[in-house]
Protein backbone atom coordinates (compact mmCIF):
# COMPACT_ATOMS: atom_id res chain seq x y z
CA UNK A 1 0.00 0.00 0.00
CA UNK A 2 1.24 3.48 -0.87
CA UNK A 3 2.31 5.45 2.22
CA UNK A 4 0.04 8.29 1.12
CA UNK A 5 -3.12 6.15 1.06
CA UNK A 6 -4.79 7.00 4.31
CA UNK A 7 -8.25 8.36 5.01
CA UNK A 8 -7.79 12.11 5.34
CA UNK A 9 -11.54 12.59 5.39
CA UNK A 10 -11.96 10.67 8.64
CA UNK A 11 -12.43 12.71 11.79
CA UNK A 12 -11.55 9.82 14.09
CA UNK A 13 -7.88 10.40 14.81
CA UNK A 14 -5.90 9.86 17.98
CA UNK A 15 -2.66 11.23 19.42
CA UNK A 16 0.29 8.92 20.00
CA UNK A 17 3.45 9.99 21.84
CA UNK A 18 6.60 8.48 20.39
CA UNK A 19 9.19 9.13 23.10
CA UNK A 20 10.68 10.92 24.91
CA UNK A 21 11.75 7.47 26.16
CA UNK A 22 11.62 5.30 23.06
CA UNK A 23 14.56 3.35 21.61
CA UNK A 24 13.78 4.37 18.02
CA UNK A 25 14.25 8.09 18.77
CA UNK A 26 17.86 7.42 19.91
CA UNK A 27 17.71 10.06 22.59
CA UNK A 28 15.36 12.18 24.63
CA UNK A 29 13.17 13.23 21.71
CA UNK A 30 9.37 13.24 21.70
CA UNK A 31 7.34 13.05 18.51
CA UNK A 32 3.68 13.96 18.98
CA UNK A 33 1.87 11.91 16.33
CA UNK A 34 -1.68 12.47 15.13
CA UNK A 35 -2.70 9.10 13.79
CA UNK A 36 -5.45 7.75 11.55
CA UNK A 37 -5.13 4.07 12.31
CA UNK A 38 -1.59 3.06 11.35
CA UNK A 39 -1.09 6.16 9.20
CA UNK A 40 0.42 9.46 10.27
CA UNK A 41 -1.70 12.57 9.77
CA UNK A 42 0.81 14.90 11.43
CA UNK A 43 4.12 14.52 13.25
CA UNK A 44 5.31 17.26 15.62
CA UNK A 45 8.82 17.03 17.11
CA UNK A 46 8.90 18.27 20.70
CA UNK A 47 12.29 19.39 22.00
CA UNK A 48 13.59 20.72 25.29
CA UNK A 49 13.92 17.63 27.46
CA UNK A 50 17.72 17.86 27.70
CA UNK A 51 18.34 21.50 26.82
CA UNK A 52 21.61 22.61 28.45
CA UNK A 53 22.02 26.22 27.25
CA UNK A 54 25.32 25.58 25.45
CA UNK A 55 25.16 28.86 23.55
CA UNK A 56 24.53 30.85 26.73
CA UNK A 57 27.28 28.95 28.55
CA UNK A 58 29.77 30.26 25.99
CA UNK A 59 29.21 33.80 27.26
CA UNK A 60 30.73 33.09 30.69
CA UNK A 61 33.56 30.77 29.71
CA UNK A 62 36.90 31.58 28.15
CA UNK A 63 37.49 30.21 24.67
CA UNK A 64 39.62 27.38 26.07
CA UNK A 65 37.15 26.55 28.86
CA UNK A 66 34.40 26.18 26.26
CA UNK A 67 36.24 23.47 24.28
CA UNK A 68 34.75 20.49 26.23
CA UNK A 69 31.22 21.76 25.52
CA UNK A 70 31.53 21.01 21.82
CA UNK A 71 32.05 17.29 22.43
CA UNK A 72 28.78 17.23 24.41
CA UNK A 73 26.77 18.37 21.40
CA UNK A 74 27.32 15.55 18.90
CA UNK A 75 29.01 12.94 21.06
CA UNK A 76 29.43 10.66 18.02
CA UNK A 77 31.25 13.30 15.94
CA UNK A 78 33.00 15.26 18.67
CA UNK A 79 36.23 15.87 16.72
CA UNK A 80 34.50 17.80 13.93
CA UNK A 81 32.58 19.95 16.41
CA UNK A 82 35.73 20.77 18.37
CA UNK A 83 37.50 21.52 15.10
CA UNK A 84 34.90 24.15 14.20
CA UNK A 85 35.49 25.95 17.50
CA UNK A 86 39.27 25.83 17.07
CA UNK A 87 39.08 27.09 13.50
CA UNK A 88 36.89 30.09 14.30
CA UNK A 89 39.05 31.15 17.26
CA UNK A 90 42.20 30.69 15.16
CA UNK A 91 40.61 32.79 12.42
CA UNK A 92 39.65 35.55 14.88
CA UNK A 93 43.05 35.56 16.60
CA UNK A 94 45.25 35.03 13.53
CA UNK A 95 46.73 31.82 14.92
CA UNK A 96 48.81 29.71 12.53
CA UNK A 97 48.43 25.91 12.70
CA UNK A 98 51.50 23.77 11.84
CA UNK A 99 51.11 21.48 8.84
CA UNK A 100 51.67 18.36 10.98
CA UNK A 101 48.80 19.39 13.24
CA UNK A 102 46.56 19.98 10.20
CA UNK A 103 47.17 16.43 8.96
CA UNK A 104 46.61 14.93 12.41
CA UNK A 105 43.32 16.80 12.69
CA UNK A 106 42.14 15.43 9.34
CA UNK A 107 43.07 11.84 10.29
CA UNK A 108 41.24 12.11 13.61
CA UNK A 109 38.17 13.77 12.06
CA UNK A 110 37.84 11.09 9.38
CA UNK A 111 38.38 8.23 11.83
CA UNK A 112 35.67 9.79 13.99
CA UNK A 113 33.40 10.08 10.94
CA UNK A 114 33.78 6.36 10.27
CA UNK A 115 33.04 5.39 13.90
CA UNK A 116 29.95 7.60 13.79
CA UNK A 117 28.69 6.07 10.55
CA UNK A 118 29.35 2.57 11.85
CA UNK A 119 27.17 3.21 14.90
CA UNK A 120 24.43 4.69 12.70
CA UNK A 121 24.60 1.65 10.42
CA UNK A 122 24.33 -0.89 13.24
CA UNK A 123 21.60 1.05 15.07
CA UNK A 124 19.48 1.48 11.92
CA UNK A 125 19.51 -2.26 11.29
CA UNK A 126 18.45 -2.86 14.92
CA UNK A 127 15.56 -0.41 14.39
CA UNK A 128 14.49 -2.47 11.38
CA UNK A 129 14.60 -5.78 13.26
CA UNK A 130 18.12 -7.07 12.58
CA UNK A 131 20.87 -7.53 15.13
CA UNK A 132 23.95 -9.29 13.74
CA UNK A 133 25.43 -6.29 11.85
CA UNK A 134 25.56 -4.32 15.11
CA UNK A 135 28.06 -6.81 16.52
CA UNK A 136 30.34 -6.39 13.50
CA UNK A 137 30.11 -2.59 13.58
CA UNK A 138 31.06 -2.43 17.24
CA UNK A 139 33.98 -4.74 16.57
CA UNK A 140 35.21 -2.30 13.90
CA UNK A 141 34.55 0.72 16.10
CA UNK A 142 36.60 -0.79 18.94
CA UNK A 143 39.56 -1.24 16.60
CA UNK A 144 39.45 2.44 15.62
CA UNK A 145 38.65 3.73 19.11
CA UNK A 146 41.61 1.84 20.57
CA UNK A 147 43.88 3.85 18.27
CA UNK A 148 42.20 7.17 19.08
CA UNK A 149 42.14 6.42 22.79
CA UNK A 150 45.90 5.82 22.83
CA UNK A 151 46.49 9.39 21.61
CA UNK A 152 43.52 11.37 22.91
CA UNK A 153 42.83 9.57 26.19
CA UNK A 154 39.13 9.31 25.30
CA UNK A 155 36.78 7.06 23.35
CA UNK A 156 33.69 9.23 22.87
CA UNK A 157 33.63 12.88 23.98
CA UNK A 158 37.04 13.80 22.58
CA UNK A 159 38.59 17.08 23.71
CA UNK A 160 41.84 16.55 21.85
CA UNK A 161 42.12 19.66 19.67
CA UNK A 162 43.73 22.87 20.89
CA UNK A 163 44.02 26.36 19.42
CA UNK A 164 46.99 26.15 17.12
CA UNK A 165 47.21 22.35 17.00
CA UNK A 166 46.40 19.28 19.06
CA UNK A 167 47.06 18.34 22.69
CA UNK A 168 49.39 15.39 21.99
CA UNK A 169 51.49 14.22 19.07
CA UNK A 170 50.90 10.95 17.25
CA UNK A 171 53.60 8.28 17.21
CA UNK A 172 54.73 5.61 14.74
CA UNK A 173 52.53 3.00 16.42
CA UNK A 174 49.46 5.16 15.77
CA UNK A 175 50.34 5.75 12.11
CA UNK A 176 51.04 2.04 11.65
CA UNK A 177 47.70 1.18 13.28
CA UNK A 178 45.86 3.63 11.03
CA UNK A 179 47.47 2.13 7.94
CA UNK A 180 46.23 -1.30 9.06
CA UNK A 181 42.70 0.00 9.65
CA UNK A 182 42.30 1.12 6.03
CA UNK A 183 42.54 -2.30 4.29
CA UNK A 184 40.63 -3.95 7.15
CA UNK A 185 37.71 -1.53 6.81
CA UNK A 186 37.66 -1.85 3.04
CA UNK A 187 37.14 -5.58 3.42
CA UNK A 188 34.46 -5.03 6.03
CA UNK A 189 32.59 -2.53 3.86
CA UNK A 190 32.43 -5.13 1.09
CA UNK A 191 31.08 -7.60 3.62
CA UNK A 192 28.48 -5.08 4.84
CA UNK A 193 27.47 -4.49 1.24
CA UNK A 194 26.82 -8.18 0.57
CA UNK A 195 25.30 -8.86 4.00
CA UNK A 196 23.03 -5.83 4.29
CA UNK A 197 22.88 -3.41 1.35
CA UNK A 198 21.66 -6.02 -1.09
CA UNK A 199 19.26 -7.61 1.38
CA UNK A 200 15.73 -7.56 -0.12
CA UNK A 201 14.13 -7.05 3.30
CA UNK A 202 16.21 -3.93 3.92
CA UNK A 203 15.43 -2.56 0.49
CA UNK A 204 11.72 -3.18 1.01
CA UNK A 205 11.89 -1.14 4.22
CA UNK A 206 13.88 1.78 2.79
CA UNK A 207 13.23 2.13 -0.94
CA UNK A 208 10.54 4.68 -1.75
CA UNK A 209 10.24 5.68 1.90
CA UNK A 210 10.80 9.28 3.00
CA UNK A 211 11.24 10.93 -0.38
CA UNK A 212 12.99 14.30 -0.05
CA UNK A 213 13.38 16.66 -3.02
CA UNK A 214 16.33 19.03 -3.55
CA UNK A 215 13.98 22.00 -3.05
CA UNK A 216 12.91 20.62 0.33
CA UNK A 217 16.56 20.28 1.32
CA UNK A 218 17.18 23.91 0.45
CA UNK A 219 13.99 25.11 2.15
CA UNK A 220 14.80 23.41 5.44
CA UNK A 221 18.58 23.82 5.28
CA UNK A 222 19.19 20.06 5.19
CA UNK A 223 22.79 19.00 4.70
CA UNK A 224 25.10 16.01 4.91
CA UNK A 225 23.98 12.64 3.57
CA UNK A 226 20.34 13.77 3.81
CA UNK A 227 20.91 16.42 1.14
CA UNK A 228 23.43 14.41 -0.90
CA UNK A 229 20.96 11.51 -1.06
CA UNK A 230 18.64 13.93 -2.88
CA UNK A 231 21.29 15.05 -5.35
CA UNK A 232 22.36 18.26 -3.58
CA UNK A 233 26.11 18.48 -4.17
CA UNK A 234 27.17 20.22 -0.98
CA UNK A 235 30.02 19.17 1.28
CA UNK A 236 31.81 21.84 3.32
CA UNK A 237 35.13 20.01 2.83
CA UNK A 238 34.82 20.72 -0.91
CA UNK A 239 32.89 24.00 -1.11
CA UNK A 240 34.64 25.79 1.77
CA UNK A 241 37.83 23.76 2.37
CA UNK A 242 39.47 23.90 5.78
CA UNK A 243 42.39 22.08 7.44
CA UNK A 244 43.91 21.34 4.04
CA UNK A 245 41.02 19.23 2.72
CA UNK A 246 41.55 20.77 -0.71
CA UNK A 247 44.85 18.85 -0.92
CA UNK A 248 43.20 15.43 -0.67
CA UNK A 249 41.78 13.42 -3.54
CA UNK A 250 38.29 12.27 -2.61
CA UNK A 251 34.78 12.31 -4.03
CA UNK A 252 31.43 13.43 -2.64
CA UNK A 253 28.95 10.52 -2.99
CA UNK A 254 25.70 11.67 -4.61
CA UNK A 255 22.42 9.97 -5.41
CA UNK A 256 19.30 11.59 -6.80
CA UNK A 257 16.66 9.09 -5.59
CA UNK A 258 15.95 11.06 -2.41
CA UNK A 259 14.58 8.13 -0.42
CA UNK A 260 15.84 6.43 2.73
CA UNK A 261 17.76 3.86 0.69
CA UNK A 262 19.67 6.63 -1.09
CA UNK A 263 20.70 8.17 2.22
CA UNK A 264 21.78 4.72 3.41
CA UNK A 265 23.99 4.14 0.35
CA UNK A 266 25.49 7.65 0.51
CA UNK A 267 26.67 7.10 4.09
CA UNK A 268 28.15 3.72 3.23
CA UNK A 269 30.06 5.31 0.34
CA UNK A 270 31.16 8.18 2.58
CA UNK A 271 33.06 5.69 4.74
CA UNK A 272 34.95 4.57 1.63
CA UNK A 273 35.89 8.18 0.88
CA UNK A 274 36.99 8.76 4.47
CA UNK A 275 39.33 5.79 4.09
CA UNK A 276 40.78 7.41 0.94
CA UNK A 277 41.48 10.62 2.87
CA UNK A 278 42.98 8.77 5.84
CA UNK A 279 45.21 6.68 3.57
CA UNK A 280 46.62 9.81 1.88
CA UNK A 281 47.08 11.68 5.16
CA UNK A 282 48.74 8.78 7.02
CA UNK A 283 51.18 8.26 4.16
CA UNK A 284 52.42 11.85 4.32
CA UNK A 285 52.42 13.05 7.92
CA UNK A 286 55.01 15.84 7.81
CA UNK A 287 57.67 16.31 10.44
CA UNK A 288 57.54 19.32 12.70
CA UNK A 289 55.52 20.71 15.57
CA UNK A 290 52.11 19.35 16.51
CA UNK A 291 51.04 22.67 18.05
CA UNK A 292 51.83 26.34 17.90
CA UNK A 293 53.73 27.09 21.09
CA UNK A 294 53.34 30.85 20.68
CA UNK A 295 49.58 30.80 21.33
CA UNK A 296 48.91 32.91 24.45
CA UNK A 297 47.22 31.26 27.40
CA UNK A 298 44.45 33.87 27.49
CA UNK A 299 42.96 34.67 24.09
CA UNK A 300 41.23 37.94 23.29
CA UNK A 301 40.10 37.89 19.65
CA UNK A 302 39.69 41.10 17.72
CA UNK A 303 36.31 42.79 17.86
CA UNK A 304 34.18 41.38 15.08
CA UNK A 305 31.63 38.91 13.78
CA UNK A 306 33.05 35.56 12.64
CA UNK A 307 31.63 32.41 11.06
CA UNK A 308 33.09 28.97 10.46
CA UNK A 309 31.50 25.82 9.05
CA UNK A 310 32.75 22.23 8.98
CA UNK A 311 31.39 18.97 7.56
CA UNK A 312 30.41 16.75 10.49
CA UNK A 313 29.18 13.15 10.12
CA UNK A 314 25.61 14.53 10.07
CA UNK A 315 26.12 17.58 7.87
CA UNK A 316 27.17 21.21 7.97
CA UNK A 317 27.85 22.50 11.47
CA UNK A 318 28.45 26.22 11.76
CA UNK A 319 29.53 28.57 14.51
CA UNK A 320 28.78 32.29 14.46
CA UNK A 321 30.88 34.08 17.06
CA UNK A 322 30.61 37.74 17.98
CA UNK A 323 33.67 39.05 19.82
CA UNK A 324 33.79 42.23 21.90
CA UNK A 325 37.54 41.92 22.42
CA UNK A 326 37.30 40.25 25.82
CA UNK A 327 38.41 36.73 26.77
CA UNK A 328 34.84 35.37 26.44
CA UNK A 329 32.51 35.50 23.42
CA UNK A 330 29.88 38.24 23.41
CA UNK A 331 27.53 35.85 21.57
CA UNK A 332 27.85 32.32 20.21
CA UNK A 333 25.33 30.78 17.82
CA UNK A 334 25.63 27.09 16.89
CA UNK A 335 24.14 25.97 13.58
CA UNK A 336 22.97 22.39 14.14
CA UNK A 337 22.78 20.06 11.10
CA UNK A 338 20.43 17.62 12.85
CA UNK A 339 17.95 20.37 13.76
CA UNK A 340 17.55 21.28 10.09
CA UNK A 341 17.35 17.63 9.05
CA UNK A 342 14.73 16.86 11.73
CA UNK A 343 12.68 19.84 10.51
CA UNK A 344 11.85 17.79 7.40
CA UNK A 345 9.94 15.25 9.50
CA UNK A 346 6.43 16.83 9.61
CA UNK A 347 6.19 17.33 5.85
CA UNK A 348 7.86 14.10 4.76
CA UNK A 349 6.11 11.79 7.23
CA UNK A 350 2.55 12.86 6.41
CA UNK A 351 0.68 9.79 5.21
CA UNK A 352 3.39 7.32 6.23
CA UNK A 353 2.84 4.13 8.12
CA UNK A 354 4.23 4.42 11.64
CA UNK A 355 6.75 1.63 10.97
CA UNK A 356 7.97 3.45 7.86
CA UNK A 357 8.44 6.67 9.81
CA UNK A 358 10.82 4.88 12.18
CA UNK A 359 12.87 3.73 9.19
CA UNK A 360 12.83 7.27 7.81
CA UNK A 361 14.02 8.73 11.12
CA UNK A 362 16.84 6.19 11.16
CA UNK A 363 17.92 7.38 7.72
CA UNK A 364 18.24 10.95 9.06
CA UNK A 365 20.90 9.83 11.60
CA UNK A 366 19.78 12.12 14.42
CA UNK A 367 21.81 12.86 17.54
CA UNK A 368 19.42 14.53 19.96
CA UNK A 369 21.87 16.39 22.28
CA UNK A 370 23.10 18.24 19.21
CA UNK A 371 19.53 19.32 18.36
CA UNK A 372 18.49 20.03 21.95
CA UNK A 373 21.62 21.90 22.88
Amino acid sequence: MSPMRYAKHKAETFVLNLGPQHPATHGVLRIKLTMDGEYIVHAEPVLGYIHRMHEKMAENRTYAQYLPNLARLDYLGAISFSLAHCLIVEKACGIEVPERAQVIRVIMAELNRITSHLLWFGALIVDLGGFTPLLYTFDDREMILDLMDAITGSRLTFCYLRFGGVSADVDDAFISGVQKVVPHMRKRLKMYDSLVTGNPILRERLQGIGDITPDMCRSYGASGAVARGSGVNYDVRKTEPYSGYDKYDFEVPLLSDGDSMARFIVRMKEMEQSLRIIEQAAAHVPAGAYKNDSVPRILKPAVGDFYQAVETPRGAFGIRMVSDGSNTPYRMKLRSPCFSNLSLLPEVSEGMLLADMLAFMGSLDLVIPEIDR
